[in-house]
């Protein structure tokens, strides 16, 4: 492990990530507000740290290996989600204890929207916008972003970029050169929010509240500046449509935007069969739980059509935003959408989840196995776009979904034992590891009123959601030490 250049470039990510802490204190000004001081403080607080970690090692050069990649990643998500939870505790309005301040902080940077804050209407603008800007910032990952200066540091990014992008196909680039493929993600990532923000705007969102959900919706987060979230807006039919377009596209590959922008083609989408997986598990969604609202009287015709499909997409795509608090729904389609957020969002996007991708490998597995038993002397290879998948991609996926459901079930397990009922515990898990927010029982609305155990266990759950299990789990295994 090279530590001097670790500490280094984790020292610098925080001075970076510091000077967002300064555009709350412009928000605080803008409405005079008198939160500006606690930003201020924060902004000092964590430059100063970063500045103690690089100012020693700013000499050092050098070439990161993968285990150092993997290190940084991690440990900046976690310096991150400590040093972001400093505005939530010098902020008055919302009196935040430190781990609820932290579970604030790492919810909002795991784009996960799960939120221990009641009275958002009536909060600072600042701090409502600073909870969204945590977002905007988590969504397409720092440490991606950050990978396009490595190179005027002497470091090496590409062990960055393979640690942090998620799906199971990480090694693939969009371009040569991994600082363009940086640049290129941002640059879409940006382009869908302005995109995002003008149609919020033209449909009738203030230009504060149109900034900040299309941060939300497009890091696939779900964080509001309402208690309501988007049923603040259910009267706005357009808003409503908008909202759910924004987030199925959010949800698709960043690399399919890239080539149908490049190829100025549509076509793409469909040919790629995880997008195409993706969209018609959306429809499927979208065909039983409408026609199933109407036909148990939950809504009537209208309601049924626009509660349905917005809740649908919402959370398969593990965004979170609620029209209406769905929890309350016939029982069978509150655990239908939980269900769906396992499959998530397409690899390579904002969204959390398993990934459709590697459900629909591991579909392919089973099938092959199915014919194995019809066929033993068969020889059936698992392809897509009639390309064949490594043997060795199928195993990490198996691998990664026994992991994906032992941590699941360990944490539930946790919950459990901190006096929780196992609604709130399975679903609170599924939130969490998933990267989805709203669960059932106890955190239908928020996660407030549970106890401060579960909260620790939770922000760890999102972080392994967020890093894909394995980037976090490899750091416990005593190989990864040695020389």
């Amino acid at each position: 492990m090279h530590y001097p250049v670790i500490l280094k470039v984790l020292g610098l990510l925080l001075m970076v990530f510091s000077l967002t802490l300064l555009t709350p204190v412009l928000v605080a000004s803008l409405y005079q507000e008198n939160t500006h001081e606690a930003f201020f403080f924060s902004f000092a607080i964590t430059f100063s740290i970063g500045m103690l970690m690089w100012l020693p090692y700013s000499r050092e050069k050098g070439e990161l290996r993968t285990r150092d990649g993997f290190f940084i990643t991690v440990m900046f998500w976690v310096e991150l989600g400590l040093v972001g939870a400093i505005p939530f505790v010098l902020t008055d309005a919302v009196h935040l204890s430190f781990t609820d301040a932290v579970f604030e902080s790492i919810s909002g940077l795991t784009t996960t929207g799960a939120t221990v804050i009641t009275g958002l209407d009536d909060l600072p603008k600042s701090l409502l916008y600073y909870r969204q800007q945590l977002q905007w910032l988590g969504g397409i990952g720092i440490v991606v972003i950050a990978v396009a200066i490595m190179p005027m540091l002497g470091v090496g990014g590409m062990q960055l970029y393979r640690a942090e992008t998620p799906g199971p196909i990480k090694d693939n680039k969009l371009t040569p050169r991994i600082t363009e493929t940086a640049k290129a993600l941002f640059f879409i990532y940006v382009a869908l929010t302005a995109a995002c923000m003008l149609a919020y705007w033209f449909a009738g969102m203030s230009a504060f509240d149109a900034l900040a959900h299309s941060f939300s919706t497009v890091a696939i987060g779900g964080f509001s500046t309402h208690d309501s979230s988007m049923g603040f807006f259910y009267d706005n039919k357009a808003i409503i449509s908008i909202c759910t377009f924004f987030m199925v596209a959010s949800g698709l590959n960043f690399g399919l935007h890239y080539y149908g922008w490049v190829r100025k083609s549509l076509s793409q989408y469909w040919r790629n069969p995880e997008a195409r997986m993706y969209l018609l598990m959306l429809l499927a969604g979208c065909l039983v739980v409408s026609p199933y609202l109407f036909f148990t009287d939950t809504y009537q015709e209208t309601d049924s059509f626009f509660h349905g499909i917005f809740q649908l997409v919402s959370i398969m795509t593990t965004t979170g935003f609620a029209t209406t608090n769905f929890s309350s729904w016939p029982t069978f389609l509150p655990f239908l959408l939980l269900f769906l957020s396992f499959f998530g969002a397409c690899a390579g996007s904002t969204g959390g989840g398993i990934k459709v991708g590697r459900m629909l490998i591991l579909a392919k597995q089973g099938f092959r196995e199915i014919h194995r038993l019809i066929h033993p002397s068969g020889v059936f290879h698992i392809k897509v776009r009639n390309r064949n998948v490594p043997e060795r991609i199928a195993d990490a996926i198996w691998a990664f979904f026994g992991a994906y459901l032992a941590v699941y079930y360990l944490m539930v397990l946790l919950l459990l034992a901190s006096g929780l009922d196992y609604v709130t515990a399975w679903s609170a898990t599924a939130a969490a590891l998933n990267n989805l927010g709203p669960g059932l029982g106890d955190v239908a609305l928020h996660y407030g009123d549970i106890n401060n155990f579960s909260k620790w266990i939770l922000c760890i759950g999102m972080l392994l959601g967020r890093l894909e299990i394995f980037t976090l789990l490899v750091l416990l295994n005593p190989m990864f030490w040695r020389r």
